[in-house]
């Protein structure tokens, strides 16, 4: 692609690529020396041009070194940004319908559960992008970051529009927003689902926190496109006000919510039947999810596909058949006695959080399977023991990926906490031994590995994952 068309230049040279990495450019190619926290681009504008850039985008105030003639050098009040709009150019495609959710917590789920209605509804050219990775028709590509950096996230989504992915669910990082990743996407309905502190080392403030995600509502989403805000949260009436500036709409949802209202909740081992009000008319269903926020995950998710297609009635029953996100409180079928979960909590908060948010489920005991990771860290053992002790009724100890350490030892430094517990060091005959004592009315909760597909034992890595080794214990009691 020529440089006149990605920038407004008169300089007429062919651009082969674009990157922010100068590892990673090649003959051709644009650089961009963006500004950093840890490193300056700036420091890799040498390597670039020995690498064959042929152009550089850098800010305007950068004091630069010799650039060779062959070089043409663009100038910038925002490099970020001004990038953005420069990867957009040159990968020129997108799916058609792109949705973009933040907020603290809830990100990942919501945008599974839109992917997931979609589907549903025989939308099946329909993918999701964040924490996860890339999720669609025959594509499961795994991510590090929940929204990727600019060059990739664009080139991603050039990819997908290419193997027809007409709809987009993504993750929209605080990080992502505040740093210009997503400018350049063409954003159709944007949601909020909460704002709690986190990143503050990153954001000083909450704030500031709260600039980068309402940036989402502020400047990336359509003028014509649609608001999914939670109107529980305390910002709720900010982002509201925000929208209602740029005479964009908006759907709230929540206890509170003017367009998706929730009811009531009952919880149940599988789930939980819920009340809910759309646009003036009442449903009542069974939603296969645990806790109040993940019901206002799939609030949050039913506003979005109705922010393109208004359709209550073909969307609300399709909540019946959500499933969560792998190894995130997923709900195993088949279990004939109790509800077995798999969740990934391995530290002390996240194993306290999810059994509390099971203990409203529990008809019967609440059995906590887990344990702790060798050659990390020591201290959380005992903790995690006595929350284990404290919110169960019943305590089986094993073992989670010891790596290097004795097995035998790390479980015996859970078990000062919790005495009374049961210990199966073998992860499977745990599990086994577990969904064999299921009585009516129980939950299980099998905690630490989540999605996880191997066990680290010494050096090597075994396979193993928790959700099938249920369903085969499940299928060994019928």
């Amino acid at each position: 692609m020529q440089l006149t068309n990605l920038v407004d230049t008169d300089k007429d040279v062919l651009i082969k690529g674009i990157t922010s990495d100068s590892r990673l450019v090649k003959a051709g190619y644009l650089f961009a020396a963006m500004p950093g926290s840890k490193e300056d681009g700036t420091k890799y504008i040498a390597d670039a041009i020995n690498h064959g850039a042929v152009a550089l985008l850098v800010h305007d105030k950068v004091a630069l070194p010799e650039i060779p003639e062959h070089v043409t050098v663009i100038k910038t009040e925002n490099t970020r940004k001004s990038f953005a709009s420069i990867a957009k150019k040159f990968y020129k495609l997108q799916p058609d319908n792109i949705v973009a959710v933040t907020g603290t917590s809830g990100k990942t789920s919501t945008v599974s559960f839109t992917q997931q209605l979609w589907h549903l509804a025989g939308i099946t050219n329909c993918a999701s992008l964040g924490t996860l990775g890339v999720s669609g028709p025959g594509i499961k590509r795994y991510g590090r970051l929940t929204t990727p950096d600019t060059e990739s996230l664009h080139a991603e989504l050039a990819d997908l529009s290419a193997v027809g992915i007409t709809h987009l669910a993504m993750e929209a990082s605080s990080h992502g927003l505040d740093q210009y990743r997503l400018d350049g996407v063409h954003v159709d309905a944007a949601a909020y689902t909460n704002l709690s502190r986190d990143h503050l080392d990153y954001h000083k403030d909450m704030n500031g926190y709260f600039e980068a995600k309402s940036r989402l509502f502020s400047e990336l989403l359509d003028i014509e496109g649609t608001a999914v805000i939670n109107k529980d949260d305390e910002y709720a009436d900010r982002l509201v006000e925000i929208c209602k500036d740029r005479g964009v709409r908006t759907i709230t949802f929540g206890h509170s919510g003017d367009d998706i209202k929730l009811i009531s909740r009952l919880p149940k081992p599988s789930g939980q039947k819920i009340e809910i009000s759309v646009s003036g008319k009442e449903y009542s269903l069974t939603l296969p999810l645990v806790g109040d926020f993940q019901v206002m995950n799939a609030l949050c998710a039913l506003g979005l596909v109705l922010a393109s297609d208004n359709d209550p009635g073909k969307y609300v029953p399709l909540l019946q058949k959500l499933r969560g996100v792998p190894g995130r409180l997923q709900l195993v079928e088949g279990s004939q006695k109790g509800a077995v979960y798999v969740d990934y909590a391995h530290k002390p908060a996240a194993l306290e959080t999810v059994l509390k948010t099971l203990r409203p489920h529990t008809e019967g005991r609440l059995i906590c399977l887990f344990g702790c990771g060798g050659d990390r860290d020591a201290g959380k053992r005992p903790m995690m023991g006595k929350i284990a002790d404290d919110l169960s009724d019943v305590v089986v100890v094993t073992d989670d990926n010891p790596r290097s350490e004795d097995a035998a030892l790390i479980r015996r430094e859970i078990l000062t906490a919790c005495p009374d517990a049961k210990e199966i060091g073998d992860r499977a005959d745990a599990i086994a031994w577990c969904v064999s004592h299921l009585q009516e009315g129980d939950v299980l909760l099998v905690a630490g590995k989540g999605h996880e597909e191997g066990q680290i034992i010494g050096g090597k890595v075994e396979p193993f994952n928790d959700v099938e080794e249920v369903e085969k214990s499940i299928k060994a009691q019928s």
